[in-house]
């Protein structure tokens, strides 16, 4: 009981941290450090998502992408091609995403192991080469925006980046949330009871074919909700920008740069990731597109020998000898 108030207190104590950043006067009142903090929060969404299917059920995928771009391309053929309001092309988006997922996930789930995500990373470059060539989604040119309304209705503005901000804080509570409720469930139970053997699994009388489908489904529909905030923010889309392997591993690192199947994982190494890549990248120019993957390499490398469980394994780690230590003394 008492972990679960700390738990709480963490989770509340986090929120209000996020719902206040961009209202601290200093340095995160510039437009470019709210444009990182809403990447930030894209990203750790974008990451928990995947954590769904990859961390928790233990089917690691590299073509999130695809999700993340269906979902894209319907908010984005909402209001270019059809002059509606975004949302109903992202619930739409984000049901297709939902439904393609089953589709090639059910002959993909019969592999298992490296060959899975193999099979995922051929997906990516599927769609990509469809997309490409499909005149109806604009092809390579993709989507531009038109100028429109801004406010909540057309999701959109010009001079700001706060009101982006607390859509992208809205999507983080939505996301995480629903990954807390999950984790104290009998979905997160069955999911970690595939992901920790399928067979034992199995033969307790769990439905592992069930289970992982549903983990993608959710999975796809929770990325595709990303994507249409992605090309909101972007105001325009084309399928190197959102239906590549870059974009698919970006998800991927930075979950297992914080920590493979935990709830703070994601948040954790977006956090580390983001700043650096945005940062460098304002700094040095174009030679920061490099840097940033190098240093980013060098973190992967160490946490992947040291520390497999990522950041917040070092956290555990920590908090596991203060614990020790304190009770010492004691």
């Amino acid at each position: 009981m008492s972990c679960t108030k700390r738990g709480r207190k963490l989770w509340y104590g986090v929120l209000l941290l996020i719902a206040v950043l961009p209202l601290i006067p200093g340095p995160l009142q510039s437009p470019f450090a709210q444009h990182v903090l809403v990447l930030t929060l894209l990203f750790a969404c974008m990451s928990q998502a995947w954590n769904i299917l990859g961390g928790y059920c233990g089917q690691v995928s590299f073509g999130h992408s695809v999700f993340f771009g269906i979902g894209a391309y319907g908010a984005g053929m909402a209001v270019v091609t059809y002059g509606l309001t975004p949302w109903p092309g992202a619930i739409i988006g984000a049901l297709l995403a939902a439904i393609v997922s089953l589709i090639i996930s059910y002959p993909c789930f019969r592999l298992k192991g490296h060959y899975f995500a193999i099979a995922t990373f051929a997906i990516v470059e599927i769609f990509n080469r469809l997309f490409m060539v499909w005149y109806w989604v604009g092809g390579a040119l993709g989507l531009d925006y038109p100028i429109i309304e801004e406010g909540w209705k057309n999701f959109m503005w010009f001079q700001t980046k706060t009101q982006y901000y607390y859509g992208a804080f809205g999507l983080f509570i939505l996301i995480f949330s629903f990954v807390r409720w999950m984790e104290v469930n009998k979905l997160g139970y069955y999911l970690k009871a595939v992901r920790d053997g399928q067979e034992a699994a199995e033969a307790l009388g769990v439905n592992s074919t069930a289970v992982k489908l549903t983990a993608i489904a959710i999975s796809a529909f929770l990325a595709a909700l990303c994507g249409a905030f992605f090309v909101q923010y972007n105001l325009r889309v084309d399928p190197p920008m959102v239906m590549s392997l870059d974009m698919s591993m970006r998800f991927v690192l930075i979950t297992i740069l914080g920590g493979l199947g935990t709830f703070w994982g994601p948040l954790l190494g977006a956090a580390i990731l983001i700043p650096l890549q945005e940062y460098s990248r304002a700094i040095w120019g174009g030679l920061g597109g490099g840097v940033d993957l190098i240093i980013f390499g060098i973190l992967i490398v160490l946490i992947v020998t040291r520390q497999p469980k990522g950041v917040m394994g070092f956290i555990n780690l920590l908090t596991t000898r203060f614990k020790a230590t304190k009770g010492g003394d004691d």
